[in-house]
């Protein structure tokens, strides 16, 4: 029976040997961290202004978006090879996005649009995080919450 319970504590081990050392799995935390804030505040923007995408959808785009990317990449695949990955990725979060759009009878009443691209956006956002961009995702996130709160403004 201790053969059995010891090839079976060594099968999980190796399951779970993804993350190596310290140095990966703050790696691993600090991107998918990052992604859930910054898709996280883009959220929090389209959940105060009563939008139907808000706090968790964003959150959860953008961390899913890191993971597509992160996986790979810890795995050995080489940046040039990430080109697949990051079309499905895009076409993907387009199907999401349309999702949100509703077209009303009035064909100048089109409605979601913003909230889409906000979703497209945070996804880019993960993705920068996934790839280790971090500065680059955090200027892309303010430049996201200007759009939509001061341009909003603006346009009022």
């Amino acid at each position: 029976m201790d053969g059995i319970w010891s090839e079976v504590y060594s099968t999980l081990r190796s399951e779970f040997s993804d993350v190596p050392n310290a140095s990966e799995l703050t790696k691993i935390l600090v991107r998918l961290t990052l992604a859930c804030l910054l898709g996280g505040m883009i959220g929090w923007e389209r959940e105060s202004a009563g939008k139907a995408a808000g706090l968790r959808t964003h959150m959860l785009v953008a961390m899913g978006s890191a993971l597509f990317v992160l996986v790979p990449l810890l795995a050995g695949t080489q940046l040039a090879d990430m080109s697949r990955v990051l079309q499905g990725l895009i076409a993907g979060i387009g199907f999401l996005g349309a999702g949100a759009i509703i077209k009303h009878k009035d064909e100048q009443d089109i409605r979601g649009l913003t909230t889409a691209a906000s979703i497209w956006t945070t996804a880019a956002i993960g993705v920068a995080c996934g790839l280790g961009r971090e500065s680059t995702a955090v200027i892309a996130t303010l430049f996201g919450l200007a759009i939509l709160q001061v341009l909003y403004r603006v346009k009022k």
